[in-house]
């Protein structure tokens, strides 16, 4: 792909090649980038209701699209050779959607509100942003920090849980 991938990159050649080929039959337009509706194609991303979330988590740049580069970044942090701490940040990026290092009350009712789709009205729903809010934010500024983050789901083994596995 003429991506020249950096040291912070975990994967071998066998497995970048691997990655290069799913990323191109990914890419059904051949522009070299993967647009939004090009991993809806994906049928286990299609019904997902966190896609739109992953993708926006994975463009760096913020173009809309994601490039090959963002693609192994991305898959690097949720891989084998990810660390704790990159699957703890990569899932507390995914409720971050302003990207200003804190969970707020909206953005958890907008994360949520996606998981949940009309299973629980929107006072049912607010309720429980709120108990979660209440509980986890342990300086009382009304949001949820990376360490309060941290210290709510500690128990979940999210490491595993969030860990793809190529072979």
């Amino acid at each position: 792909m003429g991506v020249k991938i950096s040291q912070e990159i975990p994967f071998s050649q066998e497995e970048l090649l691997m990655l290069e080929q799913r990323f191109r039959r990914l890419d059904k337009d051949g522009s070299g980038m993967l647009e939004p509706n090009e991993f809806f194609d994906i049928p286990e991303l299609a019904q997902n209701p966190l896609v739109q979330r992953v993708i926006s988590v994975f463009d760096k740049n913020k173009d809309g699209n994601i490039s090959f580069y963002e693609f192994v970044t991305g898959i690097s942090k949720l891989s084998e050779a990810g660390s704790e701490e990159d699957k703890m940040r990569f899932l507390f990026s995914i409720y971050d959607i302003e990207n200003d290092g804190f969970i707020s009350n909206g953005e958890l009712f907008k994360v949520l509100k996606m998981m949940v789709g009309n299973n629980l009205t929107d006072v049912q729903l607010q309720q429980l942003v709120d108990r979660t809010i209440i509980r986890a934010d342990e300086d009382y500024d009304g949001k949820i920090s990376y360490e309060e983050f941290c210290k709510m789901i500690r128990d979940l083994e999210i490491g595993e849980k969030l860990t793809l596995h190529f072979k």
